[in-house]
């Protein structure tokens, strides 16, 4: 027998998380209370299709703060449920509404996998190395080129579904127009998620090189690899996603190396600050580091403070410690990684001290 699908080790790992932490794990394709519109407002119907008048079901349901705009809106029946709603918005986008404790549990869980991403990108980089060097546009070669350049970039991996119906794009989902190479340079100029426009300059021999290679296919879709017998096939963030499980052994996604950056380049600004003297000071030398990680990755400061820096990072900082962390507590086993820079060894070796005190 194969490997489990990722898909079903997701479905698998979510729901004994969801069940650790006294929350059911639901799905919309189940029974759930609708909402109909009754004059200027809403009213909403359980299972059964019975008007819902308990006090304490309807201040839930007020609690989710569905937006009027939402169509097709199904909410869920029981209050422990890890989604709590779902529904379309105006674009056609499906939207989630989800019980904060869950919030709480994926945050959790993406921050303490940093550590564990940071040992194995070691050999993540040098596979992409290797694979990058074969000579044919193989399925390697090509994958590992998508991953060389989210690292290089910090470009989103993308969505097909982002595609289709926002034409906002990452780097799987990029077009032939959307880049130009000019001798070693790589020219990048796209309307990624959330409508920022992106328009970022690579200079970089081997990806230019690669790249190149690919227009010539003249493929629609700029990232595709040629089989042994010669048809193509484009690239998807799920294809990304198996070569990274395939080369480091785990359960790395894309997304992990915009955290683990995200990570990295916080921690490198606030210690480039002189020491604060007031509070006041210190939360506008963390505001401009974060606008500044916010920038290169392309997300609100909001988003990037709570999604893409590991909360450790700010907290050592606000504490007045991280400066004499990030410098006295390396650890010696990562001192001796030859594919990590050393301000990574450094950031990766607080962390470790930090999370293990």
């Amino acid at each position: 027998m194969g490997d489990t699908p990722p898909v079903i080790e997701a479905v698998a790992d979510a729901a004994e998380q969801a069940k650790a932490y006294g929350l059911r794990h639901v799905n919309d394709r189940r029974p759930g209370f609708k909402r109909r519109h009754f004059g200027r407002r809403f009213v909403y119907f359980d299972t059964k299709g019975v008007r819902i008048e308990d006090e304490k079901v309807r201040a839930r349901i007020d609690r989710l703060a569905i937006p009027p705009a939402w169509k097709d809106v199904w909410i869920c029946p029981f209050a422990n449920g890890h989604i709590q709603a779902t529904g379309t918005d105006a674009k056609g986008r499906k939207q989630y509404r989800y019980h904060a404790d869950w919030r709480s549990v994926r945050d959790a869980t993406k921050f303490s996998h940093i550590l564990r991403f940071g040992e194995v990108l070691p050999r993540i980089r040098a596979a992409v190395r290797a694979d990058m060097a074969r000579r044919n546009l193989s399925r390697e070669k090509v994958l590992a080129s998508v991953v060389y350049l989210l690292e290089k970039t910090l470009i989103r991996v993308g969505n097909d579904e982002y595609a289709r119906t926002n034409k906002s794009y990452g780097l799987t989902t990029l077009k032939d127009e959307h880049v130009c190479v000019e001798g070693h340079s790589v020219r990048f100029h796209f309307t990624g998620k959330s409508g920022r426009a992106w328009n970022l300059k690579l200079s970089d021999r081997r990806a230019a090189a690669v790249i190149r290679r690919l227009q010539d296919l003249g493929e629609q879709e700029l990232f595709a690899w040629v089989d042994e017998g010669g048809r193509v096939h484009d690239v998807t963030s799920s294809d990304v996603n198996a070569y990274l499980k395939e080369i480091s052994g785990e359960t790395v996604t894309a997304k992990d190396f915009r955290t683990f950056t995200g990570t990295v380049l916080a921690a490198l600004a606030l210690q480039a600050f002189d020491a604060f003297e007031t509070q006041t000071e210190a939360k506008r030398n963390l505001k401009a580091a974060i606008e500044d990680v916010a920038r290169r990755l392309g997300n609100t400061p909001a988003v990037c403070r709570k999604g893409y820096v590991h909360p450790e990072v700010i907290n050592a900082y606000l504490d007045g410690a991280l400066s004499q962390q990030i410098v006295d507590e390396i650890d010696a086993e990562l001192s001796d990684a030859v594919e990590l820079d050393p301000d990574e060894v450094m950031v990766l070796g607080f962390l470790k001290k930090r999370l293990s005190a």
